[in-house]
């Protein structure tokens, strides 16, 4: 038989060991989230289009993490929404890069063709 001492301790134990699971939910709960929001403004920022293999990765490792908080595997959960989080930055990165570029471009665009007309305007008015 156990004596006091050793139940209390068994106790202790226990109950320190289940805190330790109820303060890891926390952090992946909230890490989770986190992603989630990553992955809708870069869904938003048109990443989907703009840069999809980045965006697949992110909704890929999103999902994983939901699994892995479903599972109560609090650490796979809060490594993969990190990921996730990560990857979902980059597609938005890239895709908001995209689009500087093609603005950059069209306004190039726009000031050769506002050049070549300037430039007709002169040489019809030098005649």
């Amino acid at each position: 038989m156990m004596n006091m001492n050793t139940q209390w301790l068994i106790g202790v134990t226990l109950l320190a060991g289940l805190a330790g699971c109820a303060s890891d939910k926390t952090p992946a709960t909230a890490d989770v989230a986190v992603s989630r929001e990553a992955v809708s403004a870069a869904t938003a920022a048109g990443a989907a289009d703009l840069a999809p293999a980045e965006m697949t990765s992110a909704r890929e490792k999103l999902m994983r993490a939901n699994q892995a908080l479903a599972a109560k595997d609090y650490k796979t959960a809060q490594d993969l929404a990190t990921q996730a989080s990560a990857d979902a930055q980059l597609a938005q990165s890239k895709a908001n890069s995209a689009k500087a570029t093609a603005a950059s471009d069209e306004l190039q665009q726009n000031i050769r063709l506002l050049r070549e007309e300037l430039a007709r305007a002169n040489a019809t008015t030098q005649q």
